[in-house]
């Protein structure tokens, strides 16, 4: 009799008793160094999957010209209120675009040497809500900070 080395994992997860909530969503991120296996889990992959599309140009992702943010276009442009307006449009429709979050609070402004977006995030099934801010510098790029 042969036995099969293919096998489905078993995984043991406490019985649902309300402390220990099983994992939704489960993923993977080799932006964040501080786990050894790049694992991600529920809100914490949320909130990743939304910066992700912050590092991306609008028209970068080939089958895909919408994805991304319009931002790094913008970032040596004066901030008129039509600058402002067209950046407000697209970060509203990245967070849109996810239906586990929603965005309240938001707010752009400039800063010295880029464009600063600050907001309150909701994850709709975790009911949790976190401050979020982006920081798009003209030298360094993407900064993130979570309060």
């Amino acid at each position: 009799m042969a036995t099969s080395i293919y096998h489905k994992p078993v995984v043991n997860t406490p019985a649902s008793t309300g402390s220990i909530r099983p994992q939704m969503y489960r993923g993977f991120s080799t932006v964040n160094t501080s786990t050894q296996n790049f694992a991600l889990y529920d809100f914490e992959l949320i909130k990743q999957d939304i910066i992700n599309s912050f590092y991306v140009r609008q028209g970068e992702r080939l089958m895909n010209p919408n994805y991304g943010t319009v931002i790094w276009d913008l970032i040596f442009e004066p901030m008129t209120p039509e600058v402002q307006s067209l950046i407000i449009k697209n970060v509203n429709q990245i967070f849109n675009a996810d239906p586990r979050v929603t965005v309240t609070n938001l707010l752009v402004t400039p800063y010295d040497t880029g464009i600063q977006i600050e907001c309150t995030l909701t994850y709709l099934i975790y009911n949790i809500q976190q401050n979020l801010q982006l920081q798009f510098d003209q030298a360094n790029g993407l900064a993130t900070s979570v309060q």
